[in-house]
């Protein structure tokens, strides 16, 4: 394998492979297990070769207090307190194992975002193949070497991120253990737009930090995503539900099935066309070199006769000499009687 190609569950994910498509559920199952398994179903139809959740308990994440900063004033979320949000969003501890086993029966990896180190304790019992850090918790350093611990993947989204606070989180990830790291290029807005997706920055954090990189997409659509292939992207995350029109904390920039279909098929045709640098005719090309122009005599020719722009010119097809012998031969002697649509070749001079 290259030196960043990692593997999660012996499926190797690198740029030698196509890109490893993750469907977040997060709180798209408004709460409903049998929503949250046809939501598996549906994303193992699509395409998706992972299926991600999250794990915490809105007492983990917050205080339940509506007062000050705990109370949100968010477009999508505002107007109750973030306990109440996250006790709305949270995927209750004991769906796990159903929702990973149905996910695994399907032929999909699922693995989860730990938002503090109980989460982690449980899904170590759940054997979970890989971990996510969400953009919120990048700075996190205690989590973030809890899961390095383990000795497992882990795939950090970098929203909001310094380099500098990038660079002390991949230094606490690697020292704690972690050996086969993903940074997911994020933008930490709901949704986010192209013009604040910044897709060059995917190169550059591979270059900075040698590792695997991708893209966890909060914009519309598809467009997005398939570009960050080109720029380098071997890992692309999108929110996943079955309708938006259902609602649901992050239905509003979630994937539709038919769109993450889309998504698989598209972004494994801009993989498939990156190709390697390369010039000169493809052995697909090599067929249609006789479409070329190149120089024909283009009327009757006696012998003695003299090539002038009247009888020789370059018109397709590729049988003749290059047209850039053109001003060489203008002015020459034939050696013999030539018939229009012949082939220009330097055994016709005389």
């Amino acid at each position: 394998m290259a030196a960043t190609e990692i593997r999660i569950a012996g499926r190797v994910i690198g740029p030698g492979q196509p890109p490893f498509l993750i469907a977040e559920m997060s709180g798209n199952h408004n709460q409903s297990l049998e929503r949250a398994l046809a939501i598996v179903e549906a994303a193992a139809r699509a395409g998706a070769h992972a299926l991600k959740i999250q794990t915490y308990t809105a007492d983990t994440m917050t205080l339940d207090l509506d007062a000050g900063e705990f109370h949100v004033e968010h477009p999508l979320w505002g107007g109750q307190s973030l306990h109440a949000l996250y006790q709305q969003a949270y995927t209750p501890w004991e769906w796990h194992r159903p929702i990973f086993e149905r996910a695994r029966a399907l032929g999909m990896l699922a693995f989860s975002t730990p938002f503090d180190e109980t989460a982690v304790d449980f899904l170590e019992e759940l054997d979970v193949p890989a971990y996510k850090i969400a953009s919120f918790e990048n700075t996190d350093l205690p989590l973030i070497r809890k899961v390095a611990a383990t000795g497992k993947p882990m795939i950090i989204s970098t929203g909001m991120a310094t380099v500098a606070e990038l660079d002390e989180s991949v230094r606490a990830a690697r020292a704690a253990g972690c050996r086969e790291l993903v940074l997911l290029k994020c933008t930490s807005t709901y949704p986010a737009t192209p013009e604040n997706s910044n897709l060059l920055t995917l190169p550059h954090l591979r270059a900075l930090f040698g590792c695997e990189v991708g893209l966890s997409d909060h914009t519309m659509g598809v467009g997005v995503s398939v570009a960050s292939v080109a720029l380098g992207a071997t890992v692309i995350e999108k929110h996943f539900t079955l309708r938006r029109a259902d609602g649901g904390v992050d239905s509003a920039f979630s994937l539709e099935p038919e769109e993450f279909a889309q998504l698989r098929l598209e972004s494994e045709r801009a993989w498939a066309a990156l190709g390697q640098v390369c010039y000169g005719p493809s052995e697909a090309e090599k067929n249609s070199l006789v479409f070329r122009r190149s120089l024909y005599v283009v009327a009757d020719l006696h012998a003695g006769d003299v090539l002038s722009p009247a009888n020789l010119r370059a018109i397709r097809p590729g049988y003749g000499l290059a047209p850039g012998h053109y001003d060489t031969l203008i002015g020459k002697r034939v050696g013999r009687d030539i018939p229009r649509g012949t082939p220009m070749s330097w055994d016709l001079l005389g």
